[in-house]
This record gives structure tokens, sequence and C-alpha cells, in this order.
């Protein structure tokens, strides 16, 4: 008979030690997707980058760059493993653009990694690579793609934060400044904060010429997201209109991804950059009634089919 009850004993507490172990995991997932949605808001966000070390003694540094706006983040999409965060910047409390997306995506495995001047190509990770990470997307304001990394989100001591390391092309602020570099390797960090959320990053400028990288210098990069009381009515009339359009866009983007191992773009075609010939198709279907679904597809095609490079 005792025995007998040992052996239940021993049962039941395995049983409680797989609840225990299962609700432990369940509760970290559920705090990386509570740490990624509440990235959504309306913030001041704020810029500041410094050049710091260069190997080249002779260098001369660039100024530093410091600007800011006010940034209203929300999510477009939602699954239970993949969270679309969008942003629009809104300029003078009336005219909004649409600014940078982040996609979000659990244990993903397949990821464009930027080699150089408009050139991604495909890799997959393995499953033991991937497995509790999360993938970050970030893409141009066109929906382009412009760097993927992926790491794990960590929640320690009441901190929240993601760390993970791609190579990129220039940063808006500088790719028609700059030559002397095609390839910024960013280390970044994204903390959650009790007022917003901070994007920290410590760049290397790389100039890559036949697989051979050369460290032009490092940089410094903080991009602040403060939570203020700013109205961003604007924002959501304007993405009310045009919401249908961007998710046309996106899909089609999506179709030329699972059809293309590596990716190859244009700078311009007919004198328009990407951005322009897409905003400008979205500004003629939207400008006047919100965007019916479907409506652009076959433009959208053709428009990044015009763009894309084919060996």
């Amino acid at each position: 008979m005792k025995r007998i009850i040992s052996c239940l004993i021993i049962c039941c507490c395995s049983v409680l030690f797989a609840q225990k172990n299962t609700l432990v995991q369940v509760s970290k997932f559920e705090q990386d997707k509570h740490a990624i949605k509440s990235m959504a808001g309306i913030y001041k966000v704020s810029f500041d980058f410094a050049e710091t070390f260069s190997p080249d003694t002779g260098y001369k540094h660039y100024p530093k760059y410091s600007e800011w706006g006010v940034e209203y983040v929300f999510i477009a999409e939602e699954t239970d493993k993949k969270i679309v965060l969008q942003h629009l910047l809104i300029v003078n409390d009336t005219t909004i653009v649409k600014h940078w997306r982040q996609d979000w995506i659990y244990e993903n495995r397949e990821l464009y990694k930027f080699y150089k001047d408009k050139n991604w190509i495909k890799i997959t990770l393995k499953q033991e690579d991937a497995k509790g990470t999360w993938t970050q997307k970030v893409y141009q304001v066109d929906d382009s793609p412009r760097y993927e990394n992926y790491g794990t989100w960590l929640h320690v001591d009441g901190r929240h934060f993601w760390e993970a390391t791609a190579d990129a092309p220039l940063p808006r602020r500088e790719f028609t400044k700059r030559s002397d570099y095609n390839v910024m390797r960013r280390h970044s960090r994204v903390e959650i904060l009790p007022t917003g959320w901070v994007y920290e990053q410590d760049n290397e400028k790389i100039l890559r010429n036949n697989g051979i990288d050369k460290l032009i210098c490092w940089e410094k990069g903080m991009e602040r997201f403060t939570k203020g009381d700013y109205d961003a009515t604007p924002a959501i009339k304007y993405w009310n209109k045009q919401k249908n359009y961007w998710a046309d866009v996106r899909k089609s983007w999506d179709a030329v991804y699972a059809k293309n191992d590596d990716l190859k773009l244009q700078g311009k075609v007919e004198g328009k950059l990407l951005f322009e010939s897409l905003f400008a198709l979205g500004d003629k279907h939207c400008d006047e009634k919100p965007y019916v679904a479907g409506t652009a597809v076959p433009e959208i095609q053709k428009t990044l089919e015009s763009y894309l490079i084919k060996d």
C-alpha cells in the first residue's frame, strides 16, 4: 500500500512539474508579445547619432546628426506568432508620411540578409537556432526590405529588451551624402521603458568590395520614443483611407519574396524612386475615398516588377 501511495505521489509531482514548465514557457512567450505590442502608441521620437572610433587615424568624423518628430505606431496586423507595427510620421499636425514598418515573427527561419547595393540574399536558419527567437524585419517606407535580424527577448530584473546584429543599407540620413561606405552593420537593442521605448545602436560603417570588408568607423545611435499627449487623429484618418492599399502592397511584396531567393532592386525607373511610384499610385486610388481592396493589385505588381533586377 505504501509503495502504491509513493508511486502516486511521484506521478503527481511529475505532472505538476510538467505543468509548471509549460506555464513558464507560455508566460515567456506572452511577455515577449506584450513587450512588442507595447511599442504601439503615439510618441515624440528623437534621433541622435554620432561617429565615435575609426581605425584610420586620418579619418575626419562627420558632424553629429540630431532630429525629432511625432510618430504614431500601431498594430497593422496580428496573428499568434506575428505582429506588424506600422509607423506614421506626423508633420505640422496635419501632414502624414507613411514611415517605416517592423514585422516581428516568432521562431522564423527565413531571412533576407543584406549584401550591398540594393542586393539581399535569402538565408534559412537551423531550427535549433530559431527556437525561442523573434525576427525583426524592418522595411522601407515603400515596404521594400531594409534589414532583418533575430534574437531573444529578455525579461530580467524588471527590464525588457531584445538584441541582434544585421547588415543594412545606408540610413536615409546618409545614403545621398556618403560614398565611402556601402554597408551599415547594426548592433541593435530594443528596450521597453516606463516612458516608452528606445532603439539603441552601435553601428559599424563598412566598405564591402569583392567580399572584403573594411571598417570605416563606428557610430553610436539613440532613437528614443517618448510617450506624449499628441493628437493622432490626422494619422488615423490617413490610414483609414490607405490601409487596404498598403495591405495589397504588402501582399504583392510577399509574392515577390516567395519566388526570389536573391533580391536586387533598381535605383530609379523612369526617373522615379520606388517609394515615389508607390506613393503616387496610392494617392491616385485613395485621394477621394477609401481604397477598395484588390483594386490596384495589377498596377502594384507591375510597378514592383519594373524595379526588380533579374539575372
